[in-house]
């Protein structure tokens, strides 16, 4: 005879191995939480790494911009004090030595006086054709003189210039300024007085 003992777990065993099964589901979720929670917060970190990247890129793209043009300015507003340091002097140079235009516009003044002066007496022709000339003159070559000084004024209050190009403009505004007194003494006969009729 056979005697079939049912194996069947006692209720208490069936329980405590059931809660066992639970903490081990548990503890296998609260292990991948763990690990979720720990990829999450890495996640942010290294997008706040490539927000940080992209910002620096873009810090850096501005600063170079910034830098270029500041240095394009820089170039072009150098190139401008050198070219009007130049011109400076060009015309102080042509104060001093006469110009063109002065010539012109002093053979024009003794032409005129010519006209007016004939059947004139001897000092009304002097002052016609002797006079107007060379005052037309010193007063061209004064405007000259007068304009190579601002130029080269403006070049000098100028900061962080090249030595040469404030070189050439305290050329300019020397001979400005020595251009500016010898047409202001032309014109008001400080140096030579006029001719006199005998």
């Amino acid at each position: 005879m056979t005697i079939k003992t049912d194996e069947t777990p006692a209720p208490d065993e069936t329980a405590e191995k059931a809660g066992n099964a639970d903490k081990a589901d548990k503890a296998g979720k609260g292990g991948k939480d763990a690990e979720g929670a720990a990829v999450e917060a890495v996640e942010p970190a290294e997008g706040e790494l490539d927000e940080r990247d992209e910002l620096d890129e873009l810090v850096d793209d501005e600063d170079d911009t910034e830098a270029g043009s500041a240095a394009a300015e820089a170039s072009g507003d150098g190139v401008g004090a050198a070219a009007a340091a130049v011109v400076s002097a060009g015309l102080g140079l042509a104060a001093l030595t006469g110009t063109w235009v002065g010539k012109v516009v002093s053979e024009r003044e003794t032409l005129i006086g010519q006209i007016k002066a004939q059947g004139g007496t001897a000092a009304q022709q002097i002052n016609e054709i002797y006079a107007d000339a060379w005052h037309s003159t010193a007063l061209v070559n004064g405007v000259f003189a007068f304009l190579a000084l601002v130029v080269a004024v403006l070049v000098l209050v100028r900061p962080q210039r090249p030595g040469w190009v404030r070189a050439v403009a305290l050329g300019g505004a020397v001979l400005g300024a020595i251009g500016l007194f010898l047409s202001a003494g032309m014109y008001f006969d400080l140096f030579l007085n006029l001719p006199t009729a005998p």
